[in-house]
Order: C-alpha cells, then structure tokens, then sequence
C-alpha cells in the first residue's frame, strides 16, 4: 500500500501500445505511480503485492480482462479493477460488475473519468489490502492451537449460543476441566478475552 505522500500505483493492463503509453502519461501527469502491461500474464509476472488500481483491457489475446480479473478474486490481491474497452456490451459490463469491478468504460472516454474512477477505485484497493491483512493476522494466530484446541474452538463457533465447559465437554468425550483448560490457553493464543471475541475472529476466515 502506498505510503504517506506517495503516488498511489495504478496498473494498465492493454495491449494497444498506444492507449498504454496515452493512459500512462496522462496518468502520471496527474500523480500517480503509473505501470503498463502488454499483456494479463505480463502484469502477474510484475505484480509485487501491493494495493493498487488495474485499469484493464476487457477483450487481450491470452488471458482476457475477465479471466485476470476472476484470478485477482481468487487469490485475494488488494486490487481494484477498471475495465477500458472498445466493444463492450451490457452483458460484458454486468459480468465484469459481478465480479467486483469498480467500473466500466468504453473507449473513447474522457481521461477526467477514468481519474475520478481510479479516486474511487483507491478507496477500495485500500480497503481490500486492510481486510487481507486482517485476514492473515488471524488466520496466523489459530495456526498456534492444537489439534484439540481447534477441535474445541469449531465446537463453539457451531454452537455460540451453548458454549458451557459441561456442553462442549459432553460432544467432545473430555472433561468440563479439560476444557477449561483447553478454552484459556485458547484465548491467550489468540489475544482475545471472551468467547463472543473468539466467535467474531473465526467470521473472518470464512
């Protein structure tokens, strides 16, 4: 993620090299830390993790706007995705809006647009770095349970309204003072106080 007084990154992924080197320029121009790509695989191969806007081409040979776009999905990059085209349709757009994209412009737009779009764009590719990082935090803090501990834990994330040492300990075959036990080196494993908190923590790996 960009820094205090640093350009956001905004990425342009198109194949056109004159729209790279337009977009590029007039994006740099007004501040931003601007990169092109020729190309969908060209872009993950320079791809270095940060958050960052990705004006992209909808229909490039190889792996088109859609499929990038439904791989950054997938492996959760902190990108906000603009798509550009020159023969877009409603159905395009609709599948690209589906899928997350923080807007749709048909070549020929006005380059004020697309700078408002990327303002908006910012916001979300912040957003979704947060939520990753987040994410990773917690996901890091339950790799330290036990087997039995998260055995315990998925017990009370099932059953958040009947979470009493004697219940668990009744479905898991131990004893309430087992669990007790197992439930406070929980707590302090994951740096949180209470069950509700334990509850919440585990939302966020879902």
């Amino acid at each position: 993620m960009s820094g205090p007084g640093l350009a956001p990154p905004v990425f342009v992924v198109d194949d056109d090299p004159d729209i790279r080197s337009s977009l590029t320029r007039a994006l740099r121009m007004r501040g931003f830390a601007a990169e092109a790509f020729a190309s969908a695989q060209a872009f993950l191969d320079g791809y270095d993790g940060r958050a960052a806007c990705v004006v992209l081409d909808f229909g490039m040979p190889g792996m088109n706007g859609l499929e990038l776009q439904a791989l950054i999905n997938r492996e959760g990059f902190p990108l906000a995705v603009i798509f550009i085209t020159g023969h877009g349709g409603v159905p395009e757009s609709v599948q690209a809006m589906k899928g997350g994209a923080v807007d749709f412009l048909e070549k020929p737009f006005r380059q004020s647009v697309l700078v408002e779009r990327i303002g908006a764009a910012w916001e979300v590719a912040s957003a979704r770095a947060v939520a990753e990082g987040r994410s990773r935090d917690v996901a890091a803090r339950f790799e330290r349970l036990t087997a039995r501990e998260r055995e315990i834990v998925d017990w009370i994330v099932a059953h958040p309204g009947t979470v009493s040492s004697k219940e668990v300990g009744r479905s898991l075959g131990i004893s309430p003072r087992t669990v007790d036990h197992h439930r406070a080196r929980i707590l302090e494993k994951l740096e949180i106080r209470s069950v509700a908190e334990l509850v919440d923590l585990a939302r966020v790996l879902d």
